[in-house]
């Protein structure tokens, strides 16, 4: 079977959950490779991986941090023409893969949202509540019909990343750039529903004190007024 579709996952410290992931993907997307960047996971993250020992799987590591220059790293190292990030930590969303790359047939990128009928978020009260905040204040700020400016699980044709490749710093707030940008240029995005569960393995990207999330809420109105000025 000809492969056509490059997987990008982001670990960090996502040994009890890394191998259900691969093997889900694997499962529902047979004709596929995985680009995993891993930024120096403590645990036994990339032993896990190594030991798959597939030739259709491709390890990066690296020493530095941060989830959008992680996805960028998996972005450059994709060989085919459609291309998949989901969270490393969310197995069940290897089987939404296939029909994210059925809808890139017709449009140019495909959006896993919570925020569109049939979606839900089980996570935490704290996270619905911040991520519902950044998303009213991307509307309401650029004028958009995007619901879900903070999913992060996205599929595209890789012609389409050469003017719409994220930045490679941040956290995942690069996203909002990234959708914002292609809407600009008329990029055709389809929201797709998904149910996000809650955080039960893995670590988390976004969780922490009160603080840290404080300094991700800044960090994402930042970038709300960076697309907003720059962009436009």
């Amino acid at each position: 079977m000809t492969k056509n579709l490059s997987v990008i996952l982001c670990t960090y410290n996502e040994a009890k959950i890394i191998n259900k992931t691969i093997d889900e993907i694997f499962l529902y997307n047979p004709n596929s490779e995985i680009i995993i960047v891993d930024d120096n996971s403590t645990d036994e993250t990339q032993n896990i991986i190594k030991e798959k020992n597939s030739e259709n799987i491709k390890l990066i590591s690296r020493k530095s941090r941060g989830l959008a220059s992680a996805c960028l790293t998996g972005l450059l190292y994709a060989n085919y023409e459609n291309i998949c990030w989901i969270d490393s930590n969310l197995p069940d969303l290897a089987k939404k893969i296939p029909l994210m790359v059925q809808n890139l047939q017709k449009d140019n990128i495909v959006v896993m949202s919570r925020y569109v009928d049939g979606g839900a978020d089980y996570r935490s009260n704290k996270r619905i509540l911040s991520s519902k905040i950044v998303n009213y204040f991307c509307r309401l700020f650029l004028n958009s019909r995007i619901k879900d400016y903070t999913s992060g699980i996205f599929a595209i044709k890789k012609e389409f990343l050469i003017n719409v490749s994220p930045i490679c710093y941040g956290h995942g707030e690069y996203f909002i750039e990234f959708i914002y940008k292609a809407s600009k240029l008329n990029y055709k995005i389809v929201e797709l529903p998904y149910q996000q569960p809650a955080d039960i393995e893995g670590i988390s990207k976004t969780t922490g004190s009160l603080f840290r999330f404080f300094i991700l809420g800044i960090n994402y109105f930042t970038r709300i007024l960076i697309a907003k000025f720059r962009i436009d």
